[in-house]
C-alpha cells in the first residue's frame, strides 16, 4: 500500500502526517509503529492522521511511536492547522478542529499564503493536586496537570544534567500515578521563562510536548513561580513556545508550525 505523507514538525516535535479526507487509513496503529522508528524508517515521534469531522473543520487522530492512540498533542494541532489551510482543505484562518479531548480553536497566522504560526486554544487545565513520586532513591514532588492528557510537573534545578533515557520510564509507569503519564522537567529562569525537558508516555524524550508546556506553566502559577495573564515563553530542545494561563486556567498556546517535506511510503503489513 502506498501512503502519500507530509513530515511536519512543532519546535522540533514531529509527526507524519496523512490526509483522510477522501481516503481512510486502516490500521494506523500498525502503520504509526513501522512508520515512526529513527534510522529504520520515515523517523517521527508519531503518525497524525487528518480527517472530516462531522462537528468542526477537520480531525486530528494521533498516535504515539508504540502505536498507542493519544488523546491531543499541542504542536501536532497547530501542524494539522497549517496542513488543513496549506492544502486548501479549509482555507479559513480561525479553525475548529476535533480532538479526542475536544474541540480546539485555532487562530492562523498567514504569511504569502502559507501558515507560519499558530496559537490554540487549549481550554481549561484541570488540576489534581500533587503526588511524590520515588525514582531511584529520590523523591520528585509532582504536580498532576490534565490538558486532555496527563502530566506530572516536577521542577529541578538543572534540566540538562537529567539522565531522562534511565529516569524517564520510571515516571511514565510509576504506579503513585495510577496511569501512564507525561513527565515535565522545569526549571525556573524567571517569572516569564522556563526551560523544559519532557519524557512523553509512547515515545520517551521528544524535542517538544505542548500539552506538557501548557500544564507546566498552569504547575508554574500555582507554586507562584509566574503570573496569571503574562505570557511565559517555555524553552524546549526544539525551539520556545509562548504560554499564557488566566485566572480560570484557561490555557492559550503560540508557536510555529513547519514543513518539512512530502514522500510516499510503501507499507507492507508482515503480520
Amino acid at each position: 500500500m502506498r501512503i502519500d505523507f507530509t513530515k511536519m514538525h512543532g519546535c522540533g516535535n514531529d509527526y507524519i502526517y496523512v490526509n483522510c479526507f477522501e481516503k481512510e487509513l486502516k490500521d494506523p496503529e500498525k502503520i504509526a509503529a513501522v512508520m515512526s522508528p529513527r534510522h529504520f524508517s520515515v523517523g517521527s515521534d508519531g503518525l497524525i492522521l487528518v480527517c472530516r469531522s462531522n462537528i468542526a473543520d477537520a480531525k486530528m487522530r494521533m498516535f504515539n511511536l508504540d502505536g498507542s492512540e493519544g488523546k491531543m498533542c499541542g504542536n501536532g494541532i497547530r501542524c494539522v492547522g497549517k496542513f488543513v489551510y496549506d492544502n486548501g482543505l479549509c482555507k479559513k484562518t480561525e479553525l475548529n478542529i476535533e480532538t479526542l479531548s475536544g474541540i480546539k480553536h485555532l487562530s492562523l497566522d498567514v504569511k504569502n499564503g502559507k501558515v507560519v504560526s499558530v496559537a490554540v486554544d487549549m481550554g481549561n487545565a484541570e488540576v489534581s493536586g500533587t503526588v511524590t513520586a520515588s525514582v531511584c532513591g529520590a523523591d520528585y514532588e509532582m504536580t498532576r496537570v490534565s490538558m486532555g492528557n496527563p502530566h506530572a510537573v516536577t521542577f529541578v534545578n538543572d534540566v540538562k544534567g537529567l539522565e531522562l533515557e534511565k529516569i524517564g520510564p520510571l515516571f511514565e509507569n510509576n504506579p503513585v500515578f495510577g496511569e501512564r503519564v507525561n513527565t515535565e522537567f522545569i526549571k525556573v529562569t524567571d517569572e516569564n521563562t522556563l526551560e523544559m525537558r519532557v519524557w512523553e508516555r509512547g515515545s520517551g524524550e521528544t524535542f517538544a510536548c505542548g500539552t506538557g508546556a501548557c500544564a507546566s506553566v498552569v504547575a508554574a502559577i500555582l507554586k507562584g513561580y509566574c503570573k496569571y495573564n503574562s505570557p511565559v515563553t517555555v524553552r524546549l530542545l526544539g525551539g520556545d513556545l509562548v504560554i499564557r494561563v488566566n485566572e480560570e486556567l484557561r490555557v492559550l498556546m503560540t508557536g510555529k508550525a513547519e514543513k518539512v517535506y512530502e514522500g510516499v511510503y510503501e507499507y507492507e503489513d508482515k503480520a
